[in-house]
């Protein structure tokens, strides 16, 4: 099993060996899970679980759609609901996903002491400019929480693996993530800076699409 060591096979319907189709081109498509009741409510949600709101059922049933017509071997997600929710709709579409593989590398930034608390409550007793130091500063963790920059090491490792994995099996894959494991995903593939990372925005309802060379 040329598996490149990720955390936990969840589905295998066939093994990499058996997989008829080899392609030189392949592709990575990344997508964020959909709006949950924490996103909703304007939560600090972190590692904690929390599950699609209705609409964002409907936003994870777009992405599916947008995706309908790819090709997905293998499809990632972390252990929470939100990211194994919005993969399952997307792998509805695609009978020739034969495995659903879980790593946490690639889970939610964990806000630490934030977790649970409303956006609104925390400016309320500590003030704009914490809140957005904690948000979007690149090296600032909250109380026993990670930085973006703890993130980007840990999903830097989740592709070194991934890379590997998909030249190695000539795959496609699907990677269901969050709204800050994205960010060293597309500063990754896409090459700009870190604090451009820090800034952008992660639709619910789109994805992203990189080519790795498989030849």
């Amino acid at each position: 099993m040329k598996n490149c060591g990720f955390q936990k096979i969840v589905v295998e319907k066939k093994s990499l060996e058996n997989k008829r189709e080899k392609r030189t081109n392949c592709k990575i498509y990344l997508f964020r899970h959909a709006q949950t009741y924490f996103n909703k409510k304007k939560i600090f949600t972190g590692w904690k679980d929390s599950k699609l709101t209705p609409f964002g059922i409907k936003q994870a049933e777009i992405i599916a759609k947008k995706l309908s017509d790819k090709k997905i071997d293998v499809g990632f997600e972390t252990s929470l609901s939100r990211s194994k929710d919005t993969l399952k709709k997307v792998i509805k579409n695609h009978s020739e996903c034969f495995m659903i593989i879980e790593d946490n590398r690639m889970i939610e930034r964990s806000y630490g002491d934030l977790q649970g608390l409303t956006h609104k409550a925390f400016i309320a007793k500590n003030g704009e400019e914490l809140y957005d130091k904690y948000h979007r500063a690149y090296d600032f963790p909250p109380p026993n929480g990670e930085s973006l920059k703890m993130v980007e090491e840990r999903v830097l490792s989740f592709i070194k693996d991934l890379l590997k994995f998909i030249k190695v099996n000539k795959i496609n894959v699907g990677i269901s993530a969050h709204g800050n494991s994205m960010r060293p995903f597309r500063r990754y593939f896409e090459k700009f800076s870190k604090e451009k990372m820090t800034l952008i925005e992660n639709p619910w309802d789109d994805y992203f699409e990189y080519e790795v060379k498989c030849t």
